[in-house]
Order: structure tokens, then sequence, then C-alpha cells
């Protein structure tokens, strides 16, 4: 039997669930990039270039990720697929943050290779279906950077283990997986439970998750990604990320009121 305690912080979180996944979530968000595409090679490639750009203001990373879309031409699977070396140059003065144009260009390079001789991004994260998430996230990252690149470029896919809370990629994976009636996330990809995804961790969703004692652990990172992830599964073993819209919803918005 679940506790009274427990109950009133499932119904908590269920009401800010129902509150912050309204489809105007989407208009602010940069989410809003891969939603101006309907096929699904457009949308996976354009959520996850976004994803990789966003941290900072989110009106700046919709900003950058948009430039991005302008570089290949709002296709971007026929520009992931197609691009000659020549059309790289497009991407120069490309910046976001410390996100450059040398990183955009290996990133374009890096996503042909998948998308023409791996069977594209579902195939090479749902592979290693038997892994838990943080061995798959991190022979993704190696699969990669199978190819020539600059050290520097490396720091932009997170690698679990080595502890990072891989916060970007876990949201792009709650962006091709789970599914929701009000169409925020995507929910395109069949080979991936949403029981299977991690919290994309960040200083809000953390924050708020000490607040509601969902996370004891001071430090943001993998083990601390499993901590508050393993809780929410105790409200929603189908489905827990879909608190993520709960957790910031109230830490970016709502201010933890109840």
């Amino acid at each position: 039997m679940k506790s009274k305690q427990h109950q009133e912080l499932f119904d908590l979180l269920e009401q800010k669930y129902l509150t912050f996944s309204q489809a105007d979530f989407i208009e602010n968000d940069p989410i809003l990039i891969p939603h101006r595409f309907s096929a699904k090679e457009d949308i996976e490639i354009a959520a996850f270039l976004t994803a990789i750009i966003a941290w900072g203001q989110r009106k700046t990373i919709i900003n950058n990720a948009n430039r991005m879309m302008e570089i290949m031409d709002h296709s971007p699977a026929d520009f992931i697929r197609n691009h000659e070396e020549t059309d790289l140059k497009k991407t120069l003065g490309f910046v976001h943050r410390t996100f450059n144009a040398d990183d955009l260009m290996f990133f374009f390079t890096a996503l042909k290779d998948i998308y023409l001789n791996h069977g594209g991004l579902e195939k090479i994260f749902s592979n290693r279906s038997n892994s838990d998430m943080a061995n798959r996230l991190s022979q993704f990252k190696q699969e990669f950077f199978n190819q020539e690149h600059l050290k520097r470029t490396e720091k932009h896919v997170a690698d679990p283990m080595k502890g990072s809370t891989a916060k970007r990629i876990n949201m792009f994976l709650r962006w091709m997986v789970r599914t929701n009636k009000e169409g925020i996330d995507f929910g395109l990809w069949k080979s991936i439970s949403p029981s299977e995804l991690m919290l994309p961790l960040d200083i809000h969703t953390s924050t708020v998750g000490r607040y509601l004692g969902l996370l004891t652990r001071k430090q943001n990172d993998w083990k601390a990604v499993v901590e508050i992830t393993d809780r929410l599964r105790t409200f929603d073993s189908k489905d827990p990320i879909k608190y993520d819209f709960a957790l910031f919803g109230m830490g970016a918005i709502g201010k933890y009121e109840s």
C-alpha cells in the first residue's frame, strides 16, 4: 500500500503534468523546431541537432537551431544524406556558445555516415536495447565519433559512463519515444519503450526534485539521474519521464507552487 505522502506527491505530479504538458508549451520550447517538419527523418535530424545545442536561453537556442535549419535548406534529411564537402562551407560563422562551425560540420558528416551506413538514428540507438541506458548512450558516442574529428567536438555528446547527466540526449530521446495526446513529444520511435527513458536532469528538474524529496544526491550527475528516474517510476512505471513536464514547469515557470 502506498503511503499518504506518496499519494499526495503522486497527485501533485499528475496535476502539474497536466498543467504544463499543453500544446502551447511548444511555441516557447526548442521542440518547436522539429515540429516544423512532418517526415520522420526530417523530424529526428532537426530534433537531434536542436537538442545538442539546447543549453542557455531558450530564445537563443531556438534562433540558432533555426539557423541550422537554414543551412540545411530546411530539408534536414535530404541535406544530411546528399551534402557534399562544398556544402559544409555554409556553416562558416555559425556559433552557439561553445558549439561552433567546426563542430557543426562534423555533426553533419557523422549524421551522413549514420543515415547512409547504419540505418539512421533510431537504428543506432535501438541496436543495444538489452543494455542499460548509460551503456547505450556511451556506445552511441563512440559510434558517433568513429571518423576523424577535433577532440574538442567530443564534449558536445555526453557520456553517462563518465558521470554526465546526458541531459540533452535524454531530452532528445524523450521527444522521439514518448507520445502524448497534446502532441508535444513525437512518439516516432517504437523500438524503445517510454519505460526505458531517463529524466533530462537540469537545474530546474533537479532543484524541484530535491525540494519534493525525489532526489537526495547533491551532485547533478548520472547517479542523480538514476535516483530521480527510479523514484518517478514508482508513480508511473510505463511512462516515468512524463513528469519532466511537471518538474521543469514547476522550476522554470511555477516556482514550486502547489
